[in-house]
């Protein structure tokens, strides 16, 4: 059974600039470091006091130099949640303060009643920081799910629960 995400891993460019971009921007701190025999790669792993999931950045010595492009195969964005609106109103003051460029707070497409703000890193991966809405919280104008929705939901989980993944 699958309990939750360990670890989540990017590749960069300069392991050691990204790792203090992440560390003085979002407060992640250095949990322990890696460097491949030969100097093939090299991984730095951090934490944070938020988050059961550790972030390990590796630089691959002869990689391409390139931008990240989320249009390419592979990872499209990374969203950590935060606990509320009022949380992502202080980020956006936070990331400003920190001088790092980031779209306004907008509903978010995916969750009826969230909210999203969205930045890069230094390596253009594109970051989120998410606010669910508060439980029990009505869904905005055209975001109330159909009775539809709601039995396909309830099926969908039933049939999962039903199906061992072993």
């Amino acid at each position: 059974m699958i309990t939750g995400i360990h670890h989540l891993g990017l590749t960069v460019r300069d392991v050691d600039a990204s790792a203090a971009w992440y560390q003085e921007v979002l407060g992640f701190r250095l949990a322990g470091e890696f460097n491949a025999p030969g100097g093939a790669r090299r991984k730095v792993f951090l934490r944070h006091d938020g988050l059961n999931a550790r972030l390990g950045l590796t630089q691959h010595r002869d990689a391409r130099q390139d931008a990240f492009d989320e249009t390419r195969a592979g990872l499209d964005h990374l969203a950590f949640a935060v606990s509320s609106r009022a949380e992502l109103d202080a980020w956006a003051a936070r990331l400003a303060d920190a001088a790092v460029a980031h779209s306004p707070i907008t509903p978010a497409n995916s969750v009826p009643g969230a909210a999203v703000l969205v930045f890069r890193d230094p390596d253009n991966i594109q970051l989120e920081l998410f606010a669910e809405p508060p439980s029990g919280a009505p869904a905005g104008p055209g975001q109330v799910p159909s009775a539809r929705d709601s039995r396909i939901r309830r099926l969908r989980a039933a049939v999962f629960a039903k199906i061992d993944f072993r």
